[in-house]
C-alpha cells in the first residue's frame, strides 16, 4: 500500500479541520454578544436556585455512576467477543478469560472497600472510628 492511498483520508481530515475552524470563527463574529444577568444565571431544570444547598452532593452518586460504566463496557466487550467466538479461538478464550477475571477482581475490591455500602454505619472502617471516639470521650 502506498502513501497515495492515503490522501483521500488526509483531504476529508483537512476538510472537515477546515470547517470547524470557519464555523467556530464565524458564529463567534457574526452572533449578537447581550450578556444580561438572566443569561448568566446558572440554569437547572427550570428551577431559579434561590440559595446554596445545604449539603454538599454524596460522592457516592459518582461512584455508582462511574462503577456502572466500568461494568457496563465490559458487557459491550462481552458482546463484541461473542460476535466473534468462533474465529477468536482459544486466544479469544484466554484474552476473555483475564478480562473478566480482571473485573471481578476489581469487583471484589470496590465490595471490600465499601463502595457498594450506603448504610455507613455498618462498615468496618466507621465502626472503628467511632469505638475510638468512644475510648477517647470515655477517659
Amino acid at each position: 500500500m502506498t502513501l497515495s492511498a492515503y490522501l483521500p483520508i488526509a483531504l476529508m481530515f483537512l476538510l472537515v479541520a477546515g470547517f470547524a475552524g470557519i464555523s467556530m470563527v464565524l458564529s463567534r463574529a457574526i452572533a449578537p454578544h447581550n450578556p444580561t444577568p438572566e443569561k448568566l444565571d446558572p440554569y437547572e431544570c427550570g428551577i431559579v436556585p434561590l440559595q446554596e444547598p445545604v449539603q454538599r452532593f454524596p460522592v457516592k452518586f459518582y461512584l455508582v455512576a462511574m462503577l456502572f460504566v466500568v461494568f457496563d463496557i465490559e458487557i459491550v466487550f462481552l458482546f463484541a467477543w461473542g460476535a466473534r467466538f468462533v474465529d477468536l479461538g482459544w486466544y479469544g478464550i484466554a484474552a476473555v478469560g483475564i478480562f473478566t477475571l480482571l473485573l471481578v477482581e476489581t469487583l471484589v475490591y470496590v465490595w471490600k472497600r465499601g463502595a457498594l455500602d450506603w448504610n455507613v454505619q455498618h462498615r468496618a472502617r466507621y465502626r472503628q472510628v467511632v469505638a475510638a471516639d468512644a475510648t477517647r470521650e470515655a477517659a
